[in-house]
């Protein structure tokens, strides 16, 4: 038996992967299970499925519905919420440098600023100004890393990446992977801790 751990997939632009984002690290650590980061796209997910747009735009009821379930989800874990004036925003950035904060050990502190940034604080998290002062804010080399965040070599890991989630069958997120298993949506993230957990990995 392996050390259990999970993979978490997720997308910046993604009103339940904030959630996940903000809970998923102290969850793991209590269950004695290792996260690993897995920004990707879900742009092109959505296009192969033929949407152009996210489906809580699409469909304007189950839009509203997640709104409201966001902000009574957000109150029930003590998360901050303001519903943003765009939706949904870019994500393409955020997660070309949290492909960076993953190899480099700060991909979750990152994320979870960029993710109040936009769903509690309302920024624009697709702008190089907020992300650079998120990196400032962590103490970390801006110029640097936003530099390394768009080459060549990392723009194919992020589209490799989100490439991968489509041929695991993820079609939304947060998802969570563990070995073969995937679980869908922040309310499966207890779950899948759990079997993370319990088998081992």
């Amino acid at each position: 038996m392996s050390d259990p751990k999970i993979e978490f997939w997720y997308e910046f632009a993604s009103s339940y992967s904030y959630l996940s984002v903000m809970r998923i690290e102290a969850l793991a650590r209590d269950a004695g299970v290792a996260v690993e980061w897995k920004p990707f796209l879900l742009g092109p997910v959505f296009l192969a499925m033929g949407w152009n747009d996210s489906p809580f735009n699409i469909y304007p009821p189950k839009g509203r519905y997640m709104w409201r379930d966001l902000a009574r989800l957000a109150d029930k874990y003590g998360l901050p919420f303001r519903m943003p004036s765009r939706f949904p925003r870019s994500g393409l950035l955020a997660a070309r440098v949290a492909l960076l904060g993953a190899e480099q050990g700060w991909v979750a502190e990152f994320s979870r600023k960029v993710m109040l940034a936009n769903f509690a604080e309302d920024r624009e998290i697709g702008e190089p100004e907020v992300i650079g002062a998120i990196l400032a804010e962590l103490g970390l080399p801006v110029g640097e890393l936003l530099a390394a965040a768009v080459t060549e070599d990392n723009k194919r890991a992020l589209r490799r990446q989100t490439e991968r989630a489509a041929e695991l069958g993820m079609f939304g997120a947060p998802s969570f992977r563990v070995g073969d298993e995937l679980f869908w949506g922040n309310d499966r993230l207890e779950d899948a801790l759990a079997w993370a957990r319990d088998r081992g990995g």
